[in-house]
């Protein structure tokens, strides 16, 4: 169970650090309105992901077993490409990169909607998080919960502590946020590595 929740955590810490729509949007609603109207939005990946979720597993217990497992090697190489994309974003990040205008609507509502509109999370339950899911849930229940668990409490609390630091620490911010993206680089490449690992075993000892 350990090793799925610790997958979990590091698949959350590292879709929390990301900069994206999502991360942008909840920044500027920091800047522009405080934490307290931004931080109950920092919980809607629990409703936006929930028909992304639905979806992928209903796809995924059709496949036969030997594509789920082609899926960790395409899941591998997907995670491999975010630890790229992380390391340049790494290089080239930019403390004084202006945000995104002031949005009129609910900050849940709007967060909810960025979220579904985002192509990561349909990539991320496809590629990795659904495979995963339906292999620790077929070994014992408890595989399962732990992952999800420590995925999206990872996510979530670490979106938050973003939020209350873009809050409360101001010019500071920026060079944490750049070292959190730091350990998401070395982390999304260690994971890309275990999942070619479990593709390529599954497949070659079959």
């Amino acid at each position: 169970m350990l090793i799925y929740l610790i997958m979990g955590i590091t698949l959350g810490f590292s879709a929390a650090v990301q900069p994206g729509p999502f991360q942008t949007f909840l920044v500027s609603r920091t800047l522009h309105q405080g934490w307290r109207h931004t931080l109950p939005a920092a919980c809607a990946p629990l409703l936006s992901d929930l028909p992304i979720v639905v979806l992928a597993l209903l796809i995924l217990v059709r496949v036969p077993v030997w594509l789920q497992d082609v899926l960790h090697l395409a899941g591998g190489f997907f995670v491999l490409y975010l630890a790229y994309g992380a390391y340049q974003s790494f290089k080239r990040y930019n403390p004084d990169q202006p945000v995104l205008p002031q949005s009129r609507s609910q900050n849940f509502i709007k967060a909810v909607t960025v979220n579904l509109l985002n192509p990561n999370p349909y990539l991320e339950w496809s590629l990795v998080m659904g495979p995963l899911l339906l292999k620790g849930w077929g070994e014992a229940h408890h595989n399962g919960i732990a992952l999800v668990g420590g995925f999206y409490g990872a996510l979530i609390l670490v979106t938050a502590a973003i939020i209350l630091m873009f809050a409360g620490i101001g010019k500071l911010v920026p060079r944490i946020n750049r070292i959190l993206i730091g350990i998401s680089v070395v982390a999304l490449a260690g994971f890309g590595f275990y999942q070619l690992w479990l593709g390529v075993a599954a497949l070659w000892f079959k």
